[in-house]
């Protein structure tokens, strides 16, 4: 018997999809020889590559490819990294380096209403930086980086500078570069009305109920109980989808990060880190220390580091002393200094220092990066925390500037202005200091599935986040 309809071909879990980006997992992290074997016999059987951009193939594979796509997996899953001495899966606790390792001291907590009422506007901003970075980049997910430069060039809006819209874009060019066909309708300019959903939005509120629940000594095993509890399958992607699948074929963290989980080095655990930074103000060590236990739960080597550099550089812009280049100081003295994460954030930075200034001259520094690391999944933490860097340091952290910076790179377009709106909004210091053609279409109202917070404004999320930061 049939039911006549198209199969329902779940996204990031079928095994012939997963094993095509294993492969090119496989030959970032120095296993080339290995994924050659393997590829080799995939193609031999007749599997084809790994989907371009989206999650899953139209058709599923034969049960005979779908149980070899399964044997390779494992198969390459056993053959360790050589890249493993100088990029463990699980850092040391930041908090416990000699010296904190270049980490700036923790200040004095002041425990005054005003410096509590600092902190309030400080949260306040960084939640709207983030909204704002979010929805700025969600038109052109997945666009790539010609989409990005000929859509806000045929809107006038080069170098980035506002919204994008479709308004006297010419039918040719929309045509050539779709908008993300999903996001569209909620975050073009001539569409905003509030905050629409995203993940990297979502995972903000869960670690916020993380930290309510459990506070900051929580497990990874706390993490994950929390996802079973309120977050719903479908709204997980990528690494944190196979984590979720892993945690229900019973499998324990951090097995659930690294079993045929292709997408472990990917940015998921860095989206889910400006909590932890945010909650530690002064204290990048203690805020990357959490960073990774809530990473553990879904990534491995780059994925870790990427969300401990996050963390650390947020922890930093929060405690209201330093700029933007002390922030990304302390990100990187929370990674290890041979990793592939470590070069690539130094080589950002160094290429914005090197460019010339104004908007304009940030285009020599994306091309350069995507010369680089464009051999990455456009998705992968290394060149996206690169992407971020660069754009943090020629901004200046500037607000305006590090948010269209971020997201006119390409890449992961939303997810990186997300982050680089968050870590601005810390430096801007006060929502009154972020223009209000970026926060008046919010209308201090974020949608999300998240049970309790649908249509919460980001004053309160602010007065929230103060609390649990207060908490020792």
């Amino acid at each position: 018997m049939t039911t006549g309809t198209a199969p329902v071909r779940m996204t990031w879990v079928q095994p012939e999809d997963l094993l095509g980006h294993e492969v090119r997992q496989a030959r970032e992290d120095g296993r080339g020889e290995a994924a050659a074997r393997v590829w080799a016999r995939w193609v031999a059987a007749g599997g084809g590559p790994a989907p371009g951009s989206g999650g899953a193939s139209p058709e599923p594979a034969p049960p005979a490819l779908r149980a070899l796509a399964l044997d390779l997996l494992d198969e390459l899953d056993a053959v360790p990294s050589p890249l493993q001495p100088d990029e463990p899966d699980h850092l040391p606790d930041p908090t416990a380096l000699p010296g904190r390792r270049g980490l700036p001291a923790v200040p004095a907590r002041r425990e005054d209403a005003g410096a509590y009422e600092e902190l309030v506007a400080r949260l306040e901003a960084a939640w709207l930086g983030r909204a704002v970075g979010c929805v700025l980049g969600k038109p052109v997910e997945k666009v790539g980086l010609d989409g990005v430069r000929a859509l806000a060039r045929a809107a006038g809006n080069w170098p980035l500078d506002d919204w994008f819209t479709a308004r006297g874009v010419p039918a040719e060019v929309l045509a050539a570069h779709p908008w993300n066909r999903r996001s569209a309708a909620t975050s073009l300019a001539e569409n905003l009305d509030g905050t629409p959903e995203d993940d990297d939005l979502d995972y903000a509120l869960l670690n916020l109920l993380l930290l309510q629940r459990h506070g900051k000594d929580f497990t990874t095993a706390d993490v994950a109980r929390l996802w079973l509890d309120e977050l719903p399958a479908g709204r997980a992607f990528t690494a944190e989808r196979i984590a979720y699948r892993n945690l229900l074929l019973g499998l324990e963290p951090p097995l659930t990060a690294r079993h045929r989980n292709p997408f472990r080095e990917w940015i998921g655990a860095l989206i889910r880190a400006d909590v932890h930074g945010w909650t530690n103000p002064g204290d990048p060590a203690r805020a990357a220390a959490q960073a990774c236990r809530d990473a553990a739960l879904t990534h491995t080597a780059a994925g870790v580091h990427a969300a401990a550099f996050a963390a650390a550089a947020l922890a930093a812009a929060a405690g209201g002393d330093g700029d933007v280049h002390t922030a990304l100081r302390a990100g990187l003295a929370v990674v290890p200094s041979r990793s592939r994460l470590a070069e690539a954030v130094r080589s950002g930075i160094d290429a914005a220092e090197r460019a010339p200034a104004g908007p304009a001259g940030f285009d020599t520094v994306v091309d350069r990066l995507h010369a680089c690391y464009g051999h990455y999944h456009w998705v992968h933490a290394v060149p996206n925390t690169a992407l971020l860097a660069a754009a943090l340091t020629h901004a200046d952290g500037d607000f305006t500037g590090s948010v269209c910076r971020a997201v006119s790179g390409g890449w992961d377009t939303d997810s990186n202005g997300a982050t680089a709106g968050s870590l601005a909004g810390l430096l801007a210091g006060s929502p009154a200091r972020i223009p209000e053609r970026w926060t008046a279409p919010l209308k201090n109202r974020l949608a999300t599935t998240v049970a309790g917070f649908d249509g919460i404004g980001f004053d309160t999320l602010a007065h929230l986040t103060a609390q649990e930061a207060a908490r020792s």
